[in-house]
């Protein structure tokens, strides 16, 4: 847990982990391995899934108290991992319904960079 922990946390390679933990750096990839399947079969089914209504409205309505209406968080730095993003390749997009300057919309949005693709739900706001 160590190694998969600094690893996570710091973004250390799995090489440099070996003289702090002294263990080889097959050992170390093989123990993030193990921790981050541990933790995909301990909590998949709070996390790892798509979201319910609450959770939307939820989302929601913390983004409007933040000053972004209709924005949903989530990390799209794990685009192709998420099961947000694979229901919006197949254009099911959750119901948001939100107005903003007068017009109203029924989709929510994620701010992305410039780096992501032009789908309507994400908002290129950072060049």
């Amino acid at each position: 847990m160590t190694v998969a922990i600094r690893m996570l946390a710091y973004g250390m390679l799995a090489d440099a982990i070996d003289e702090y933990v002294r263990i080889s750096e097959s050992t170390t990839i093989e123990s993030l391995k193990r921790f981050c399947a541990g933790i995909i079969s301990i909590y998949r089914e709070e996390y790892l899934r798509l979201p319910t209504e609450a959770d939307i409205f939820r989302l929601l309505r913390e983004g409007e108290k933040r000053g972004f209406p209709g924005i949903s968080h989530n990390d799209i730095n794990i685009l192709d991992q998420s099961y947000f993003f694979a229901e919006l390749i197949e254009e099911h997009a959750p119901s948001a319904n939100y107005t903003i300057n007068g017009n109203q919309y029924t989709t929510g949005y994620c701010l992305a960079d410039g780096i992501y693709l032009k789908w309507a739900t994400l908002v290129q706001m950072i060049s």
